[in-house]
């Protein structure tokens, strides 16, 4: 599923408002196309919420387009497996990780924090 959701910073911080807790459903990810590059949010079976990069490091795939277990997402293009939590790559054949970003949730609205760190993007793609 591929959704535009516009984002604000807020007054208090350097957090994105990505999307309300409702637009997320537990074990799918949300695209986040407003910043570049894309992110994809995460709700686990849990109920802990996750952002991490959203092009795969292998090839220009969309993670928030993949299945999710145990904290860990698949690419849905080459199966390579990406932790939620770290970022890190667990299977090939991917061999960098994605940036994760800090995510808190407020009066149902799911804010980021992107990371500093510069992207792992796939040879071809860019930061526009």
């Amino acid at each position: 599923m591929v959704m535009l959701v516009r984002w604000a910073v807020t007054s208090t911080d350097m957090s994105l408002k990505v999307c309300s807790i409702d637009d997320l459903r537990p074990g799918e990810g949300l695209r986040i196309d407003s910043i570049n590059p894309p992110i994809a949010v995460f709700l686990t079976e849990d109920g802990e919420v996750y952002a991490i990069d959203d092009t795969c490091t292998h090839q220009d795939a969309s993670l928030s387009a993949g299945w999710v277990e145990d904290c860990r997402v698949e690419c849905p293009l080459h199966e390579s497996t990406f932790s939620l939590v770290t970022g890190q790559v667990d299977q090939p054949p991917a061999k960098k990780g994605v940036r994760t970003h800090q995510v808190h949730v407020s009066g149902g609205a799911v804010y980021v924090e992107l990371s500093t760190a510069a992207p792992n993007l796939p040879p071809g793609v860019i930061v526009a």
